[in-house]
């Protein structure tokens, strides 16, 4: 099953959302290719907790992909597996299309030694053992709509050696492209590369978010979400949807930037602690 908000187990769980952990991060993006016989995803994931990484590379947890569609599939993954092909006839993908990762445990699993945990369970996480075959943990949901060509990922990142700037940030048909004069300012080298590009992905939003309101607010230097009709661009459209799940009712140029904070998941916390992260392990 695909975990759409928080579920009450009786031990600390891994998600995006948990309080459990002081840093929760389980980050899941997905690409989709296919050819006349087949479906390939390529997986690229972010596990914040070190216990839980150590985990899977001991062979005592597993990820396994979830793709819940017109019937529900799961694939168990090796450790450093990052694909995942799939022959057309296993599978019928909708126009709607859900995946997530979970974490499994293959064996009992004490959480004496799980140092990531908050204070609260420091007392007693040596009591915490987690059964055989239990979830371990879910990351956030990835949604194909409609082309399955193009999931409802915003963004793409392009190489452009002729470009006349670092940085180009291009508003397409479906996504925000990035264009990078360079390959090193996608610090591709780099543990959480996709982090460190969040600046890039912030400037991006700005300009899609600032777009919007040219086009939908007639005029005003705001947007009533309320009032608008369903937006037919497909960019347009997933903004508007991303806004429309975060209960925000009305976007203009003064509060682009507290949209932003609100659709984009904690993105420049997320960069900041990327970049403290890189401190700490060159010092």
């Amino acid at each position: 099953m695909i975990y759409k908000k928080d579920v009450n187990f009786p031990y600390p769980l891994l998600t995006n959302t948990s309080t459990s952990y002081d840093s929760s991060d389980f980050i899941f993006e997905v690409e989709l290719q296919e050819n006349a016989r087949s479906y390939h995803f390529i997986i690229n994931y972010e596990i914040s907790s070190d216990f839980i990484t150590r985990l899977l590379v001991r062979g005592q947890a597993q990820l396994v992909l979830v793709i819940q569609s017109k019937d529900n599939k799961f694939y168990r993954l090796l450790p450093t597996q990052k694909s995942v092909e799939i022959a057309k006839s296993r599978i019928s993908l909708s126009k709607r299309t859900t995946l997530q990762l979970h974490l499994l445990s293959k064996e009992e699993i004490s959480f004496a030694e799980n140092g990531d945990l908050n204070e609260f369970y420091n007392l007693f996480r040596d009591e915490i053992v987690v059964p055989k075959n239990s979830i371990l943990g879910f990351s956030n949901i990835v949604v194909f709509e409609g082309s399955l060509a193009k999931p409802l990922d915003l963004f793409e990142k392009k190489l452009d050696p002729e470009l006349r700037s670092d940085i180009k940030i291009e508003l397409g048909s479906e996504t925000i492209i990035i264009h990078y004069k360079h390959e090193n300012l996608q610090f591709n080298d780099l543990p959480m590369s996709n982090r460190l590009n969040n600046p890039f992905i912030y400037m991006g939003l700005q300009k899609a978010l600032h777009r919007f309101i040219v086009i939908h607010g007639e005029g005003e230097e705001f947007v009533d979400l309320q009032e608008i009709d369903v937006p037919s661009d497909e960019l347009d459209l997933k903004l508007y949807n991303l806004m429309k799940k975060k209960a925000i009712q009305e976007l203009s140029i003064d509060t682009i930037d507290e949209v932003i904070y609100a659709i984009s998941d904690r993105i420049m916390e997320r960069y900041m602690n990327a970049v403290r992260g890189l401190s700490v392990s060159g010092s």
